[in-house]
């Protein structure tokens, strides 16, 4: 991923835990594709906490129903400072791929959320900057 502040989030389990689940932060989009492969990122597990860096895009897939006909739904989240999620875009079915490639283009283009720490107090931004290695002076 890269050094944005990382948040714990708890990814959702849109499906059945018998069945395909798993989430991506999703980096970037080849519009040239239609199915899953279109979207590039590293690979979260879903139904826990994982740490993600804020603002990110996180894409959900899960199946439900029986294996010789699997119910898909996968999910778009815009991951928020405060470790909560925002559903962004949702599609079901075989065609779920390219039902969300333009909705994800559109979120990986939206500025990047402008990083408000000012609910931070400042013994805790200096206690980090310092674990980071940065020398810390009150003036």
């Amino acid at each position: 991923m890269d050094d944005r502040v990382m948040v714990a989030v708890d990814v959702p389990l849109v499906g059945d835990e018998r069945h395909k689940n798993w989430a991506k932060v999703v980096e970037s989009v080849d519009s040239e594709k239609a199915s899953g492969w279109a979207f590039d990122g590293p690979f979260v597990a879903a139904g826990g906490i994982q740490d993600i860096p804020m603002g990110s895009v996180l894409l959900v897939y899960g199946e439900r129903g029986s294996r010789a006909n699997p119910q898909i739904t996968a999910r778009v989240y815009r991951v928020n400072a405060d470790s909560t999620l925002t559903l962004e875009a949702e599609a079901k079915g075989k065609a779920w791929a390219r039902t969300l490639r333009d909705p994800v283009e559109r979120c990986l283009g939206v500025d990047s959320i402008e990083l408000d720490l000012s609910y931070l107090s400042d013994e805790l931004l200096a206690d980090e900057l310092r674990a980071r290695g940065w020398k810390v002076e009150r003036t």
